[in-house]
């Protein structure tokens, strides 16, 4: 693959990036803070601590794996808790949200003094599949940033009803709340027959 094909790969991979962190702050917005930080799933998922997460994991895949590591207060991150995984009542939406804005910052400095094929190494991946390219954990983590947008998806959804992927492209069907409620109606209907047969 040429330079240019390299370049032009690496802005499509960076833009992709970007869209999904846009969309998690977006799953963010007009959800009052009780909400953000409450447990949503039996496993304490919510929306707050994912951001928060996502912060810690962008530091980690493009900071530390490039020999990169922040100087921003991260102790979390060394905790056996979950303490990644929600927000301390100490810390405000605005330091998580900001926190992760600090973490895109320090991630476009590699992405600047690095190309797809600059190598790194995940201490914590398996022994034999340690050794990356800044290319391999760009598509990771536009995976792991697109399972937890997926989760927070979800939980929004559950919270007021908002869904979609961002603010303006929601990709879902633009009927009214009537046709909504019959569709989902006959989903129910669908599952309620199976049920009954087992």
């Amino acid at each position: 693959m040429s330079a240019d094909a390299l370049t032009v790969l690496a802005d499509q991979l960076r833009a992709r990036l970007q869209l999904l962190r846009d969309a998690a702050l977006w799953k963010l917005e007009g959800v009052d803070e009780y909400d953000l930080r409450r447990p949503l799933t039996p496993t304490g998922t919510n929306l707050l601590g994912l951001v928060k997460h996502l912060a810690g994991v962008e530091f980690d895949y493009f900071g530390d794996t490039f020999g990169r590591p922040t100087d921003i207060a991260t102790p979390w991150r060394d905790s056996d808790d979950n303490a990644d995984m929600w927000a301390t009542a100490d810390e405000s939406v605005d330091d998580i949200v900001a926190l992760y804005r600090q973490s895109w910052a320090h991630a476009q400095e590699t992405f600047d003094a690095s190309t797809l094929t600059t190598t790194g190494t995940v201490p914590w991946w398996p022994p034999g599949k340690r050794d990356v390219t800044l290319g391999l954990v760009l598509v990771h983590m536009i995976t792991e940033t697109a399972r937890h947008v997926g989760q927070m998806d979800i939980l929004r959804e559950e919270i007021d009803g908002a869904a979609g992927m961002y603010e303006t492209n929601d990709n879902l069907s633009h009927a009214d709340r009537h046709a909504r409620d019959e569709y989902v109606a006959r989903l129910q209907s669908v599952a309620d027959a199976v049920k009954g047969r087992s």
